[in-house]
């Protein structure tokens, strides 16, 4: 048996507080924690499994002064707010039914049990809090180490439980492999038809999840040829994958952070009603779906005044389509988006009577305040003047 390293998390003195209360026999640090630290990589949820029952767990914990809030009650889930950081506590389950969207759990007192119901074997990993000795009964650990995301037991039959699997597992793959399962890999092609039942929120959250990693291309390339990312984004074609590469390669040149739904922009076609349209489809909300259609409209001169694009519409929505475009950021690094320097008040001050009048020379002082890179207010006022004299 392996032991977890001794990372920063695991010695963290509110996490010794929670084991106390709980009982060490009653505690194992699971899944993302567990798995992350053994890859060496930072840590930045904590979760825990414990045969008690959520009442149990709220119980123990409250009668230290470690609030508890109930945030997935009806799966066994309570939270405990801490000092360095939320956990996540869930009484051992198993389950009794399942359609492919959701399950019908019970609770179980057996860690083999609860481990059997997770999802990949890097997934199903437990650690002991004192000791940190892992659990290990599907070879996670193995796995991990040869980077293969593999379903425990049949993938097919993990799969038909809850549909959403496919997805998780290109994210996983995406972050963490290297070597292909040939057992997922078929798995998730045979059953690609059934994503078509899932929510779409689900979708959405997978897919900006899944894109919003480091490099996601060869991944999403290979949903693609598989026929998995048409069932769920039907309106990407080859010519969509390779901007999506482009993209990438051009955020890292760029040295501009991953963003999901500016790489999910790159997987459209540039039309804003088709933008529109996926954003409707996946529930995206307002602001999102805004975005997504902004990125469509993109121009092929957008890189032509990179400032202007950002004080136009924004500077997210500059920067999605500059990135799109392969057009330089590097204008819009440390530059604060300037208010112009004049109000309608001040024209009407000049003699203009208000009304449509003020707002054209406003429109036209704006206009050439941006074609001259923005300039201060004593500029602006001449220009005023100019406007005004004509």
């Amino acid at each position: 048996m392996a032991d977890l390293p001794a990372a920063e998390w695991t010695q963290r003195d509110d996490l010794a507080r929670l084991v106390s209360a709980m009982g060490p026999q009653n505690l194992r640090w699971v899944g993302g924690a567990v798995r992350d630290t053994l890859l060496g990589q930072g840590v930045a949820d904590v979760d825990a499994a414990t045969p008690l029952l959520p009442e149990e767990v709220t119980r123990r914990l409250e009668e230290i002064g470690i609030r508890v809030i109930p945030t997935g009650i009806d799966h066994g889930t309570v939270t405990a707010v801490l000092p360095g950081g939320n956990v996540e506590i869930t009484t051992l389950r198993k389950d009794v039914a399942t359609d492919g969207r959701r399950a019908t759990i019970a609770y179980a007192n057996d860690w083999r049990e609860d481990a059997a119901r997770r999802d990949f074997t890097i997934n199903a990993l437990y650690a002991d809090p004192e000791t940190l000795e892992i659990s290990d009964w599907f070879d996670g650990l193995a796995d991990l180490a040869a980077r293969r995301v593999r379903f425990i037991g049949d993938a097919r039959a993990r799969i038909a439980e809850d549909h959403l699997r496919i997805l998780r597992y290109y994210r996983f793959q995406a972050r963490f492999g290297s070597a292909l399962d040939e057992e997922a890999e078929a798995a998730c092609t045979d059953m690609a038809a059934t994503l078509k039942g899932l929510s779409r929120e689900r979708v959405a959250t997978e897919l900006l999840a899944l894109l919003s990693l480091p490099d996601p291309h060869e991944t999403v390339e290979r949903m693609f040829a598989q026929g998995v990312l048409p069932v769920v984004l039907p309106e990407c074609t080859r010519e969509e994958i390779a901007c999506l590469a482009a993209l990438i390669a051009h955020e890292q040149a760029e040295g501009i952070a991953p963003d999901g739904l500016r790489r999910l922009a790159a997987l459209l076609p540039p039309n804003p009603r088709t933008a529109e349209q996926v954003a409707a489809r996946l529930r995206l909300s307002t602001r999102a779906k805004k975005r997504l259609a902004t990125a469509a409209s993109r121009q092929p001169d957008d890189g032509a005044n990179p400032r202007a694009l950002a004080y136009r519409l924004g500077r997210t929505e500059a920067l999605d389509r500059l990135l799109l475009a392969g057009a330089s950021t590097s204008s819009l690094q440390d530059w604060a988006i300037p208010e112009l320097p004049l109000k309608g008040g001040e024209i009407v001050a000049q003699g203009v009577g208000a009304g449509p009048e003020v707002a054209r020379i406003l429109q036209e002082i704006e206009n050439r305040w941006i074609a001259e890179g923005f300039p201060d207010r004593e500029r602006v006022l001449k220009l005023l003047q100019s406007s005004i004299d004509c």
